[in-house]
């Protein structure tokens, strides 16, 4: 009973914090002035633009989970095979960033790609004076590797540094070479930091408005843009209510996918949490 005590705390924070919120999202999507209405379902649901905006964020964070897992894997590899002491040192230089403000390592970036920032500089120093760095989807790309890279690059190299060396000395043996061994071996030994390192890098990019928003400059809108609009600026709450809706969904089917796919890794390659 004395243990259950420290646990109501946290039941009282996600009560306000998780279940209050929620609730008010589903009362505003399906009550107007009290009265039951499925007009905001409808407005959401017929105009296209929704539905593309909704298909823009899901594309630009599969692009971002590939760069990421494309940049995160060997960098986890080469940080497992390190001393402990260097590989300790090197993860600071990840982990660092991260004890910045989200924002403020945004901004960082705006002023890195802004025109009068040390890559325009450079790159007008080789010729190249009329490239557009910042408000492009390259940008926003870029600040959204930037920002989650790191929780790709953790999980692997938790999994990586936990791996039985003598699959590795077994593969050896039997006269596979680096490659093969690294495909048949390495790779599906870590599938479960891989899914766990997608599940912590798309969750928050399909969900981000702020990278959009300053990188992006309101020409790159994505779907957190969009409820922001709605919910902040237009006021509309019910039909902002309804678009955060579809994106919780999409969320919980992504979580769903992932927690299976980190189940069917586990079972074929070997649970390593």
């Amino acid at each position: 009973m004395k243990r259950t005590l420290f646990s109501y705390p946290y039941i009282l924070w996600m009560a306000l914090f998780i279940l209050a919120p929620m609730l008010f999202i589903v009362y505003h999507a399906f009550f107007e002035n009290g009265r039951w209405t499925m007009e905001y379902i409808k407005a959401a649901f017929e105009d296209a633009v929704y539905f593309k905006v909704l298909l823009r964020s899901i594309m630009l964070a599969f692009e971002g989970t590939l760069l990421c897992l494309l940049l995160g894997y060997p960098t986890a590899y080469m940080l497992s095979t390190m001393k402990k002491s260097t590989a300790a040192l090197l993860s600071v230089f990840f982990i660092l960033p991260m004890w910045m403000n989200f924002l403020l390592r945004t901004y960082a970036w705006q002023v890195l790609l802004g025109s009068s920032g040390i890559i325009s500089r450079i790159l007008s120093f080789f010729g190249f004076s009329d490239v557009l760095l910042l408000h492009t989807e390259g940008a926003v790309l870029l600040g959204t590797v930037y920002n989650f890279l790191p929780f790709m690059i953790l999980p692997i190299y938790t999994v990586l540094i936990k791996l039985d060396k003598s699959h590795i000395e077994a593969a050896n043996d039997l006269g596979a070479d680096g490659i093969t061994t690294f495909f048949k071996v390495v790779f599906p030994l870590s599938m479960p930091g891989v899914i766990s390192g997608i599940t912590m890098v798309f969750i928050p990019a399909i969900t981000t408005f702020a990278i959009s928003r300053l990188l992006g400059g309101g020409k790159y809108r994505l779907y957190g843009d969009l409820i922001e609009q709605k919910i902040v600026s237009d006021g509309d709450l019910g039909l902002g209510s309804v678009l955060s809706l579809i994106l919780l969904v999409l969320v919980l089917i992504s979580i769903v996918i992932m927690q299976k796919a980190e189940k069917t890794a586990g079972s074929e390659g070997g649970t390593l949490w």
